[in-house]
């Protein structure tokens, strides 16, 4: 089972960063948490941290794997990929591992959720139709809609500060490239246009 989420990270390597302030401010690296996955305890598990590493805490504590956090924007909430079901689902859980909640039943993988910047919704990557497609629901489970549709593989969505387009990866034109496209899927545009491997796209969180 765990190779199920491995294949679904191809494109997604989540990154936590601050971003600095006016008049060359430097971030405060002491403050707020980091949620990361570790295999410690033997298999993967979503633990979070101390921004100075500090206070490591082990959420999920489970024998599936878990894997790909994100957190939600107010930082109450994370969302991640879990296979204790059977298959790679999304799940969410408040930011102390309660609350568990299952976002996604479908028996093909979905993984590496991303969050909207108002919260309200998530992306995920999903193979439910025989590829993989980036889909967006909201941050309960309903109300799933597919953006992508194209025989290639699509994945590691990642929103825009005002929500308004998502970028991903794609081997649609033949070698893994980055893409953006408007949040209800249209526009879907080629960014990079280069014969090498691009992908796992992050947007600055300011403009």
């Amino acid at each position: 089972m765990k190779s199920r989420i491995a294949a679904i990270s191809f494109a997604a390597v989540l990154l936590l960063a601050t971003a600095c302030g006016g008049d060359g401010e430097q971030p405060d690296t002491t403050q707020g948490k980091i949620a990361f996955r570790s295999d410690r305890d033997g298999n993967s598990e979503v633990y979070v941290m101390d921004a100075d590493g500090s206070g490591q805490k082990n959420l999920t504590k489970n024998a599936a794997a878990d894997e790909t956090p994100a957190w939600s924007p107010d930082g109450s909430r994370i969302a991640f990929a879990s296979d204790r079901d059977g298959n790679s689902e999304v799940y969410a859980m408040d930011a102390d591992g309660s609350d568990l909640t299952r976002l996604t039943n479908n028996p093909a993988p979905d993984g590496t959720p991303a969050w909207s910047p108002d919260g309200s919704r998530i992306a995920f990557a999903s193979k439910r139709d025989g590829n993989f497609d980036i889909y967006v629901m909201d941050a309960d489970g309903s109300n799933l809609t597919r953006l992508t549709n194209d025989p290639a593989s699509d994945g590691g969505p990642t929103w825009s500060p005002d929500g308004s387009r998502i970028a991903f990866a794609s081997n649609r034109d033949g070698n893994f490239e980055v893409y953006v496209m408007d949040a209800d899927g249209s526009n879907q545009t080629n960014l990079t246009k280069k014969d090498a491997r691009d992908g796992t796209p992050a947007w600055s969180p300011v403009p």
